[in-house]
């Protein structure tokens, strides 16, 4: 019997069809292994000195396709060809930092201007922000937004935004879109709040009308709006058909100007007392309930056919109050997307502003769902759509910023992603809503291969002024066989922009040779958070047979930043170099991260390759899964700890696991993967206790400190674990102790919870938080005790809380040698290395921080520190081309205000003012900052004029 990888597809049925435009064939191989052998090599049988791999492509058939290779690598290896960066779907400016400055005195003047848009400039700064891909950056932005939002429509799109956005954060998906929120629900992502103004005098209104204060619930006697006299005698009648409607006429013609002209003015009608109305298409019952509300203004108790009839009537009789008060019933109606769906044709129809508003904020709940709904599609996408929803006064850039954002999310290439772009571009105004509208319908058509339109929409958009675009245009360009225009193209641009990574990226892709591979080499240095150059050096290593080295190569960039394209480079790397355990561990732990994600240009599901390979990868037990995640876990190795994991899940699922996994994935920042791994722990758990911690730490990790200690409290009521123990102690020294005995409390909580029943990861976890409490508050001893025992259990962390022990109890070499223990045991050490750069002379310091740099170049003290050096030795240009080097590509609160702080002490003021409004722009209220840019304005204004 054949045992190959091949086989193991095929049974696997992986591979149907011909699914794609071409299809890949190898030559076959044969010497296959025979029954109880190992499984031979799953090597590639062609040479990977040749710099193109040759495909085939014979033609489709209905029937399965049989693949001409016994491969471990059925679509061949990966090719520089196949991995061009994709181009930015989003704003991205040349000089951030002057755009971040300039975004924050708009904001601040806006402030101070009462008929400025504060809701649209701080969605244009969401745009911009994207650039930095910080989501707590872009959160409070659209929070901002949302806060100043002066109309029910945009209130609506920016709270179904918010909601969108922190969709992980729930413990359990909504039963429906309007259902009310919990009490622990932003009240700006309030479903009721959004469809009602605000209080007079209160911009927000701080509460959930889900969850009011008992003060602001209406009593019954202020729930009744009487108009006039309810029992007022009848003296005109409305005739319809063959019946009667007997009405007060004065109560009627109060109603509207038109209706009171129809009663009292010039008209036949107003001198008699029966008025036929049989063919102004009301039907008797809707007449009764307009006599009823004409004389007490009460339409509450009426079917929802009736109230339509009443907002036809009203809109043909020009009558405002009844109007509003049937738009707003029938909005309070709006419950799921059947009856939006049914509802929002009449209120179009009758331009009902709030009834289409409440059905729009059901298909917004519902995304992305509701846009494979042929009708919401409709819609929200065709341009007929749009002008219905205008009329109505619902159609914004606002909504479809938001429906493109999550079109382009859910599928980049669908033809619903271009009418959705499209209706953005007809919302756009000049600026940057249609810089970002055209640059983005560019992104899309270039992804779908129309490059002639992808040009034209890019061209728009960078003579509107996003100089970003230009890059889009010489792609096109490039695919439509200009390469050299393309080349010329970006001449231009380094010549006449200050020189950016993302620049010289593009540039490569139109050179060859080493003038490529030198541009790729300037994009890492000017900004070493770009894939492609590591990708592209590490496939061209590949290909010249040096596999080692082409693994080197991305493992620099995974040191720092872990994304699913890089893992499966490296899986690759490792199939080719036939090290199936590292490949199965990259595989892992890029399921971890995307469950659905799509190996081999698409073609084969992860756990279908995990299948695969588990013929040539020792397969381990629960006891020996558990040894590893100890090893890996005290070796800091994020990434094997999550490949374990993995394994552990796919054996014994279980709740307690998949909290580990989220605690993996917040390391690795992977913030939204860690939520969903944690509301699995929660959603999988039989165990009440079990169930409320998870739901603790999901309202600590979103900022709601107070209600994830009511949970750890109800938790330890139900059953005293280390888990729950944990969780409270771990919320209630988030601050800093005011007192010895709030440290103690805390204390005493850990120790209690290392006696309950757990393993020794989680027991070395309490050890070295005990050990922190204890330098906290100066009790070294004990501390080092604390520690100590935490690396007993393998905590291997602990060497930095012992490292701080011995430093402050002037121990400075036994500090270094400390932390030289934890760089040796530690696979990512990056931070390691910065920290003992604190306790050793300045050479060795710069040298620690130089490699912590190397390892990972997003940490900024190590740059902090340079500068301050060089500024403490008059090297002053130097300081700040340090700073400079980082801000380019990492532009950050704490590097601004201290470049800043250099320009000021160097008396170039002006710059020193534009830092501190860039800074500002992250963080407005910024104490120390704010301070600096006062004094440095005030610098400013005394200089003479030149």
């Amino acid at each position: 019997m054949q045992n190959n990888f091949l086989t193991t597809i095929r049974s696997l049925k992986i591979i149907d069809g011909c699914k794609g435009s071409q299809v890949y064939a190898f030559p076959s191989t044969s010497g296959a292994g025979t029954s109880g052998e190992r499984p031979p090599p799953l090597r590639p049988n062609f040479s990977l000195r040749s710099k193109s791999v040759h495909y085939t492509q014979p033609p489709c058939h209905n029937h399965s396709l049989s693949i001409l290779t016994d491969s471990m690598l059925p679509f061949g290896l990966p090719s520089v060809d196949t991995i061009n960066p994709p181009i930015d779907p989003h704003l991205r400016p040349v000089d951030p930092v002057s755009t971040l400055a300039d975004m924050y005195r708009r904001l601040a003047a806006a402030e101070c201007d009462r008929e400025a848009d504060l809701c649209d400039l701080h969605l244009e700064q969401h745009s911009v922000l994207r650039s930095m891909s910080d989501l707590k950056l872009l959160r409070r932005a659209l929070r901002a937004a949302r806060v100043h939002a002066s109309d029910v429509h945009r209130r609506v799109v920016l709270s179904a935004w918010l909601r969108y956005e922190r969709r992980e954060d729930e413990f359990v998906p909504a039963p429906a879109p309007l259902a009310p929120c919990t009490k622990t629900s932003p009240s700006l992502e309030c479903p009721k709040a959004t469809l009602y103004p605000d209080p007079p005098g209160m911009p927000l209104n701080p509460y959930c009308p889900c969850h009011p204060p008992a003060s602001l619930i209406p009593s019954d006697s202020t729930r009744v709006r009487h108009r006039g006299e309810a029992d007022a005698d009848g003296d005109l009648w409305f005739i319809i058909g063959e019946e009667e409607v007997l009405c007060v006429r004065s109560c009627i013609a109060a109603l509207s100007i038109p209706l009171n002209a129809l009663l009292y003015g010039g008209f036949a009608e107003a001198q008699r007392d029966r008025i036929d109305f049989t063919h102004n298409g009301i039907s008797v019952s809707a007449m009764k309930a307009v006599d009823v509300y004409s004389r007490t203004g009460q339409i509450d108790s009426l079917s929802p056919e009736i109230i339509v009839e009443l907002l036809s009537f009203s809109n043909k009789f020009c009558c405002e109050e009844l109007k509003a008060d049937c738009d707003a019933r029938l909005a309070a109606m709006v419950h799921g997307t059947d009856g939006a769906l049914q509802l929002i044709e009449y209120g179009l129809e009758e331009t009902s502003y709030l009834l289409v508003v409440a059905c729009l904020q059901c298909f917004l709940r519902e995304l992305p769902h509701s846009l494979h709904d042929p009708d919401v599609a409709r819609l929200l996408c065709s341009p007929e759509g749009r002008e219905r929803l205008e009329a109505a006064g619902n159609a914004s850039f606002a909504l479809y910023y938001f429906l493109s954002q999550v079109a382009m999310e859910e599928d980049m290439k669908s033809n619903t992603t271009i009418m959705l772009l499209e209706r953005l571009g007809e919302c756009a105004a000049p600026g940057w809503q249609r810089q970002q509208a055209m640059h983005q319908l560019g992104c899309v058509m270039l992804e779908r291969g129309e490059y002639k339109d992808a040009q034209r929409w890019f061209e728009e958009a960078a003579k509107d002024g996003h100089i970003y675009s230009w890059v889009g245009v010489a792609r096109a360009k490039y695919n439509r066989g200009h390469k050299y225009a393309a080349y010329k193209l970006l001449n231009t641009i380094l010549d006449q922009f200050e020189p950016a990574g993302w620049m010289y990226q593009e540039r490569s892709l139109y050179c060859v040779g080493k003038e490529k591979l030198n541009d790729l080499v300037t994009a890492t240095s000017l900004d070493p958070t770009l894939s492609y150059p590591y990708k592209y050096r590490a496939i061209t290593l590949m290909e010249e047979d040096k596999v080692g080295a082409a693994i080197v190569e991305v493992n620099k960039i995974l040191g720092f930043k872990v994304s699913t394209d890089l893992l499966e480079l490296r899986a690759w790397f490792f199939l080719a170099q036939e090290d199936y355990k590292g490949a199965m561990q990259d595989v892992r732990a890029l399921m971890t991260l995307d469950p659905g994600y799509l190996f081999f240009h698409g073609k084969v599901h992860g756990d279908h390759l995990i299948e695969a390979m588990r013929g040539y990868v020792q397969q381990m037990d629960m006891a020996d899964c558990w040894l590893q995640l100890y090893d890996r876990w005290s070796a800091v190795d994020d990434i094997g700890s999550l490949a374990v994991v993995h394994q552990m899940l796919a054996k014994e699922p279980n709740s307690g696991l998949r909290f580990r996994q989220s605690l993996l994935l917040l390391r690795l920042n992977c913030q939204k993967a860690a939520m969903r791994s944690l509301r699995q722990a929660r959603n999988s758990t039989n165990a009440r206790d079990e169930r409320l911690v998870y739901e603790g730490w999901i309202l600590y990790d979103t900022g709601h400190k107070e209600e994830a200690l009511e949970k750890a409290e109800e938790s330890i009521n139900v059953k005293r674990t280390f888990e729950a123990l944990f969780l409270k102690a771990y919320a209630l020294g988030d601050n800093p102790f005011d007192d010895r005995k709030s440290a103690d409390y805390v204390i005493n909580i850990l120790e209690a919870a290392v006696n309950c029943a757990s393993d020794n990861l989680r027991k070395g976890q309490a050890f070295n938080n005990m050990g922190s409490i204890y330098v906290d508050i100066e009790n070294f001893a004990v501390a080092e005790s604390c520690y100590e025992k935490a690396l007993g259990l393998k905590h291997t962390r602990a060497h930095q809380g012992l490292a701080r022990v011995f430093y402050v109890t002037n121990r400075k070499k036994a500090a270094y040698d400390e932390m030289t223990k934890l760089i040796e045991k530690a696979k990512n050490n990056a931070s390691a290395y910065e920290k003992r750069s604190e306790y050793c002379e300045r050479e060795n310091a710069m040298s620690d921080l130089n490699t912590a740099t190397t390892l990972d170049p997003l940490r900024t003290y190590p740059y902090r520190y340079r500068a301050a050096v060089m500024m403490d030795d008059r090297r002053e240009d130097d300081a700040i081309a340090e700073l400079t080097r980082v801000i380019n590509f990492k532009p950050d609160l704490q590097l601004l205000h201290l470049r800043a702080a250099f320009y000021e002490s160097m008396h170039k003021t002006e710059l020193a003012v534009r830092d501190c409004e860039a800074a500002l722009c992250f963080e407005p209220t910024h104490g120390d900052t704010l301070d600096l840019y006062h004094r440095a304005r005030g610098l400013k204004s005394e200089e003479p004029h030149s």
